[in-house]
This record gives structure tokens, C-alpha cells and sequence, in this order.
């Protein structure tokens, strides 16, 4: 059973081989896209010589540490103001307008500001991967608390529960699906936003890598940036998909 559900996730990949084989052949026929488009078996060289070099370890270990941080302090943020939001109308009436001024504007338009601010360092990176994250998970925690079914609430006050734990058996987990869809939205845009900020202002990283292979006219490694950076992309979804099952052993069985 194992081998058939393995053999079916593999045979879902033959569109990917393909490109990849189309790439190599074009590529490999035509000087001219090879130079801007190096076949897959020189990105695969080239991914090689920075493992060699140790740059890629380097650089991916940079890129995750500021991730981890940020996304760490954004639910430190967001988890607690959002339940004030959903839970608190005269809270929401005032604070509200303030994160819907604030929300729209990108991550990216703060990076002159936060050079200023914080010069070019990882503070001032983690500063806009947490704008990329804070916004998405502090909405979906709002709403998650506000979707709460009020008889749920109620049915807890008539057991003769406490606020506190009508908070934490009641209000928690049924706000926490939305919680993690704000999560696994705001770890991609931070990654996104990573990603730029690494671009402009920084000397180590995923894009600074792909920056440094601009300025080499190695369109090797800006490829192998990419990659890795897609990779990455999915492994840490994986990896929040993962978090929420265990967590969550209700949300597994009501998805299978």
C-alpha cells in the first residue's frame, strides 16, 4: 500500500521531468539562451561548487535564522492582539482602522526606512520579513476568534466554566485552523519579503546569493538561489501542515 501511494506521488512529477528535460535540450542547443539560461546539469555543477565553497550552507543558515525570528516575534504579536480584536468590540472599534492603514502597504516599501533605521543587519532584514508575516497571521486570528460558534460559549458558561477557561478550551481551539492558515500565508510572504530585503541590504543570505551571482554573470548560481529558495518554500509548509496535525488530530481525520 505504501509502495503504490509512493509510486503515485512520484508518477504526479512527469510534468516537472519534462520541463526539465525540455530546458536541457534548448538550453543545450542554443548558445545564446545558455548563457541566460544555463542547462539543469551546469545549475546542478554549479549548486555543487557552492556546497564545496560552503557559501550555500552559509547563506541558507542566514536566510532560515532571520525567518525563524521574525515569523517567532510575529505570532508573539499577532496571536494576542488579534484575539483582542476578535474578542473586544470596543478594542477592534478603535485598533482596527490602525492595522487596516498599515496592512496594505508592502514590506518592501519600508526597506529605505529600516536601513536608516537599523542600518544594513539582521535586524533590519527580520524588521521586514515581520512585516511580511505579522499582518496575514494577526487577520486570521481575528477572524478565527470572531467565527467562534456563541453557543459553544455559552453551552461553557452554563457547565459553569471560567473566563480563562472558556479562553483556552473553547475560544483556542476552534480560532486555531484559521491560525494556521494565517501562519502558512505569512511564512510564505515573509519568505517572499526575506528574499528582497536579502536583495538590497544585506552581505549574506539566499538573496544575496542571487545577487552575487548577478554581479558575477553567474546565471548558474541565480538559479541555484531559486531552487533552494523554492525548496525551502515547501519543506517549511511542510513543516507547519506537519505542526497542525499533531497538534490538531481533529483537523488530520476531518482532511483525509
Amino acid at each position: 500500500m505504501q509502495i503504490k501511494k509512493a509510486l503515485k506521488s512520484v508518477a504526479r512529477l512527469w510534468l516537472l521531468a519534462l520541463l526539465i528535460i525540455i530546458w536541457q535540450l534548448v538550453s543545450e542547443n542554443s548558445s545564446t539562451i545558455s548563457l541566460q539560461l544555463p542547462p539543469p546539469t551546469e545549475v546542478f555543477s554549479g549548486a555543487v561548487e557552492l556546497i564545496q565553497k560552503g557559501t550555500l550552507q552559509k547563506d541558507i543558515y542566514a536566510s532560515l535564522s532571520r525567518v525563524f525570528i521574525a515569523i517567532g516575534v510575529a505570532l508573539l504579536v499577532a496571536i494576542p492582539l488579534g484575539s483582542l480584536l476578535g474578542a473586544s468590540k470596543s478594542f477592534s472599534w478603535s485598533f482596527e482602522p490602525v492595522v487596516n492603514f498599515f496592512r496594505p502597504i508592502p514590506p518592501l516599501a519600508w526597506i529605505p526606512l529600516s536601513i536608516l533605521w537599523f542600518g544594513i543587519s539582521n535586524v533590519q532584514n527580520e524588521f521586514i520579513i515581520f512585516l511580511g508575516a505579522v499582518f496575514p497571521i494577526l487577520i486570521s486570528t481575528m477572524e478565527g476568534v470572531r467565527d467562534v460558534d456563541p453557543q459553544y460559549i455559552r453551552a461553557a458558561k452554563t457547565l459553569g466554566a471560567s473566563k480563562f477557561s472558556i479562553i483556552m478550551t473553547v475560544i483556542f481551539p476552534a480560532a486555531l485552523p484559521q491560525m494556521f492558515v494565517g501562519l502558512r500565508v505569512g511564512t510564505g510572504i515573509a519568505w517572499m519579503a526575506l528574499v528582497a530585503g536579502e536583495l538590497v541590504a544585506a552581505t549574506s543570505g539566499l538573496g544575496y546569493l542571487i545577487n552575487q551571482g548577478r554581479y558575477l554573470f553567474r546565471s548558474d548560481y541565480v538559479i541555484v538561489g531559486m531552487v533552494v529558495i523554492g525548496l525551502i518554500g515547501l519543506l517549511l509548509d511542510a513543516l507547519i501542515r506537519l505542526i497542525q496535525a499533531t497538534i490538531m488530530p481533529w483537523w488530520r481525520l476531518g482532511n483525509q
